[in-house]
């Protein structure tokens, strides 16, 4: 039986809320989106033929600013995951301290499946028909899964035909052509190492004796390995949607991203055992760094995990279950909306300097977000070290959300 995000989102919500003594209505306020738009895309295919896929936008909780949040353009994409993923937005803005809230998007689509011009039309359509709800200080969109740069320009350029305006703090992770930054793509893999430095850190974890296996070999995954590399973190292990490779004596990252270039899948990889991605994430490592999708750490392999670190590039890899036998098992978890933040902090740098319209150099775009992940991972520790029986996750938890509560209480909201 799969596990619904919405409902472990809401689960993890109502234990932080009750210690934290919400009263009732703010509770009920901070459930649930403040607004869920469900709507229909409808294109005529290159075929001829007509299409429709479904399609959504939550907009969670903009206390603390815009709603701030990415697109996914996926074949299991839901309304649920969806409205979970804008309540982790949420936190993960709060939490890392930025002016922003929560949102999240989502086209239930296979893009393998789509041409380019198919893609583009999607895109658009999307853009036009929320238009009256995005906007520089509404809801500025990003990309997620299966969606990019490309994405982004599409329908940057469709909101502002709709507006009749320029526009190019809507959108983030846009082109560097388009008041995008060069940092964008790499820095929420950048923030996966970031905070996994600090855990390491704390732990007494030596790098350059650590190893580390990466599940999923999109951006996240891919740079996280490249930044690992530089901390001198040898790679045994990758995935991506065709299975998994595994050499104890390590994997260049240059290695496994020309085979994928050239190949398209690791399949098949040389001088590497192949494994499922179940086996993958059971494999003995000192970082284990799930990149992919949701769910993939449950209550069936939890006591299977033989990392030190988990470090959750992706959105909700660990369910509840999991996370209290993991807890148990004295496995080190840097929740997700800590780990992968490098890539909302990213995208707020992005957005303020489109706003104010300057430019930043890589290297300041890349120590600003190190300042803003090494406080926010600090923050969390020193709250996980002061309560009692409580998790990283949990301690983040209650940093966040003391955060948007306080906000609301502030507007008078409740």
């Amino acid at each position: 039986m799969s596990v619904n995000p919405f409902i472990q989102a809401q689960k993890q919500f109502d234990w932080v809320a009750n210690q934290l003594n919400l009263d009732k209505d703010l509770r009920k306020s901070l459930r649930y989106p403040q607004n869920f738009i469900q709507f229909t895309i409808r294109i005529r295919g290159d075929n001829g033929k007509l299409k429709s896929f479904p399609a959504f936008r939550s907009q969670y909780n903009n206390a603390l600013g815009p709603y701030k949040g990415g697109i996914r353009f996926h074949p299991d994409e839901t309304a649920d995951t969806v409205r979970a993923l804008s309540a982790w937005m949420t936190w993960k803005c709060a939490l890392t301290g930025l002016p922003l809230g929560g949102g999240k998007g989502g086209v239930i689509c296979n893009p393998k499946e789509l041409s380019e011009n198919e893609l583009k039309k999607i895109s658009q359509i999307y853009a036009r028909k929320l238009a009256k709800h995005l906007g520089t200080w509404k809801d500025i969109p990003a990309p997620d899964v299966y969606t990019n740069a490309q994405t982004m320009a599409w329908m940057l350029e469709a909101y502002e035909k709709q507006t009749k305006q320029s526009a190019p703090g809507a959108f983030t992770g846009k082109p560097v052509e388009l008041g995008g930054h060069e940092g964008r793509n790499e820095s929420t893999g950048l923030g996966v190492v970031i905070t996994t430095r600090e855990a390491m850190k704390h732990l007494k974890v030596n790098p350059k004796k650590a190893t580390a296996i990466i599940q999923g070999f999109g951006n996240v995954g891919k740079y996280a390995a490249k930044h690992f590399e530089k901390l001198g973190v040898k790679i045994i292990g990758y995935s991506d949607s065709t299975g998994g490779i595994f050499n104890s004596r390590g994997i260049k990252f240059k290695d496994a991203l020309n085979y994928k270039t050239e190949h398209k899948t690791l399949k098949d990889f040389p001088n590497a055992k192949s494994l499922t991605n179940d086996q993958l994430l059971e494999q003995k490592c000192d970082i284990l760094v799930p990149a992919a999708l949701e769910n993939v750490i449950t209550k069936s392999n939890a006591h299977h995990i033989q990392a030190k670190i988990i470090a959750e590039g992706a959105n909700g890899p660990t369910t509840v279950q999991a996370d209290e036998i993991l807890y148990k098992d004295s496995v080190f978890i840097i929740p997700d909306f800590l780990c992968n933040a490098g890539g909302v902090v990213g995208s707020y740098f992005e957005w303020a300097q489109n706003n104010s319209g300057e430019h930043w150099t890589l290297k300041k775009y890349n120590t600003q977000i190190d300042e803003v992940l090494t406080n926010a991972f600090h923050t969390v520790l020193d709250t996980f070290e002061t309560e009692h029986k409580i998790n990283m996750r949990q301690a983040a938890y209650m940093v966040a959300v003391k955060k948007v509560a306080d906000a609301m209480k502030l507007r008078g909201r409740v």
